[in-house]
This record gives structure tokens, sequence and C-alpha cells, in this order.
């Protein structure tokens, strides 16, 4: 199961990712952690040190090696230099699984130890100086997009992303890439904006989206939120000594979490299951081909030097079924 966090600056959304995170650590299920955001806050959020979040490899400075791996024997895919972010997958292609040993975990991704269970956590890489006047953010995030569409994940196995925040993610398709999207808003007219906005965008793609009110004091912020959001308002969540004390560099073991807490990640978690019934997989490949086909019009054609329509596999669906090799990379 895929889920998203967004939210905008400030919201607490990646507290609410790395509390989420834990929850999921706790009940002892496989969890694949991606920090997508552009201030890279997870790693800390989830424990790690200064050292160790900044040692953290960037998904985006291993872009050609996820490549190669992804495009294994695809018959489609002339090159890994014609692979853009969007290059969907089709008969030949690697596909990756939450729970599997592969050359793309082994680059990306780091243990991180929660409570004696472990996680994999992923990130895409700062913006770097080098960066400035050459790269825009987005195409940091296209090996987070990439693996996306290249994944295969199933029932109590999860990739939860902490988005960048803001709307920034319409920039792609990468919206569409999850079974549900949390985003989390203060009781304020800015915390429900960014609100409106994706409930816009998300509309014409069937994006599940529920609301996370954050920083909720009282009743008046509670209603606040139900008249802003109506019935799209999940759960709110509270001051929380527990979160206190892990900004300070000071966590307590998560059993410690508040009650109240717990209980509205247990509600996540139970919003997040009740989708699975609901899964598309048809949808979800129609969506990533459309985007794909968008952004090769627009620059990918021109970028690459190749007609990037012919990348599409019309008779391939992505799925808990779907085949795909796993050699590994040659030497």
């Amino acid at each position: 199961m895929k889920i998203a966090f967004v939210g905008k600056g400030g919201s607490g959304k990646t507290t609410l990712s790395s509390l989420f995170i834990r929850h999921l650590a706790a009940d002892g299920a496989p969890v694949v952690a991606v920090d997508a955001d552009i201030n890279q806050h997870l790693g800390a959020a989830l424990g790690l040190d200064e050292d160790e979040a900044a040692a953290l490899p960037a998904m985006g400075a291993q872009l050609p090696l996820i490549k190669d791996y992804l495009r294994g024997t695809n018959p489609r895919i002339a090159s890994a230099e014609t692979m853009i972010k969007t290059t969907p997958p089709g008969e030949g292609s690697r596909l990756l699984r939450v729970g599997e040993e592969n050359p793309v975990y082994d680059a990306c991704a780091r243990p991180v130890r929660l409570d004696g269970a472990a996680i994999r956590l992923m990130a895409t890489g700062p913006f770097t100086e080098s960066d400035l006047g050459v790269a825009c953010y987005h195409s940091k995030v296209g090996a987070v997009e990439l693996c996306l569409n290249h994944l295969v994940d199933g029932r109590d196995e999860y990739v939860v992303v902490d988005m960048t925040a803001g709307s920034d993610s319409f920039a792609s398709g990468m919206f569409t890439r999850f079974d549900m999207t949390f985003l989390v808003a203060e009781p304020t007219r800015k915390g429900v904006s960014v609100y409106r906005q994706y409930k816009e965008y998300a509309r014409d793609f069937g994006v599940a989206l529920k609301v996370v009110g954050n920083k909720v004091q009282g009743e008046d912020d509670l209603d606040f939120l139900r008249e802003e959001v109506g019935d799209d308002l999940l759960v709110t969540v509270g001051h929380s000594d527990w979160v206190r004390a892990m900004e300070k560099g000071r966590p307590k073991p998560y059993g410690l979490l508040e009650p109240a807490n717990r209980d509205a990640l247990r509600t996540l978690l139970a919003a997040v299951t009740d989708t699975y019934e609901r899964r598309d997989w048809e949808r979800y490949t129609r969506q990533m081909v459309h985007f794909h086909l968008r952004n090769a019009e627009s620059w990918g054609n021109a970028k690459t030097g190749a007609d990037l329509a012919a990348q599409v596999d019309p008779a391939f669906v992505l799925g808990e079924t779907a085949a795909g090799i796993s050699a590994p990379l040659p030497a």
C-alpha cells in the first residue's frame, strides 16, 4: 500500500508521516519510507542524528543505476538514457517489491531501527549548490516517481512518502501514485488552502484524499476544519509531549505515545486498509501512461531524441500478479 503525506510547509506532515511509520513498524509491517521533500527532515524525525541523516544516499545521484536496473530487457526502451521519470514498465522490465533485496535498495536505502523493528529509509537528496541555475527540484523527485511506477506492493506492506510541501507534486503525475493521500492541515485559512488545491487537481483522477487536522486545540479549531473540509476530515491530532521530546532529541519508546494520538494513527491505518479492495491496477496503469505521453510530448522527446510514446506496452498492466525479471545487474 502506497501512502503520501502532503501539506503546506510547517503543517506537521513530516512529523505525522514519521509517527505513522513508527506505528506500522510497531505492528511488524514491512515499510519503505521515502523522504521526497526538498527539506530533508524525515530521517531526523525517525531518530537519526545530523551526521546519519546527512549520510543518506541521494536517490537522484543513483538515477543511472535505477534506470538501468528497471529497464531490464524491455525491448521498447532502447537505453537507460531514453528513460524519463514517467517511463512505464512493460514486458521485460524489472519490478520492485517492498520486502525484497535488489540493487536499487542496496544503493539508495538504509535501515533504520525503530524500537527494535527495522524499516528502509530512502531520500531524494537535498537541493545542492551545483543544482542552482541548471535544475529544478522536480527533477530530484524523478527517481521516486520512476520507482513508484515499477513498484508492486500488496496488502500489509507499505511505502510511505513524505512529499514536497504545497502542491508541487502536481508538476508531475506522482500525485496519482498512491492508494491514500493524507493532507495534514492546521485549523487556519492558510492551513486549508493546500487542501483546496489538492481537492481541485485530484478530482478527475480518483485520488483518495483524507485530511488530518493537526495542532487542534479545542472545539473551535475542530468546528473550523469541519466547515472547511467537510467529510474529508478523517481525524485530528493535538499537542504531544512525546513529539516535543522527540524534537528535542530525547525520543521515548513509541509505546509511550499518548493514547489519543495512537488511536489517531490506528484511524489512519484503517483508512488505508479500506482502500485495498478498491485498488484498480488498470486505471493506475492508464494514468501512468497518460502522464508519460504528456511528458514525452512537452519535453521528453526533445530531451532524449527518441519517440517516448513507443515505450508504452499496450498489453502490460501493472499489478500484484505482474511478471518482472529479477536477475541482478550485469557486472
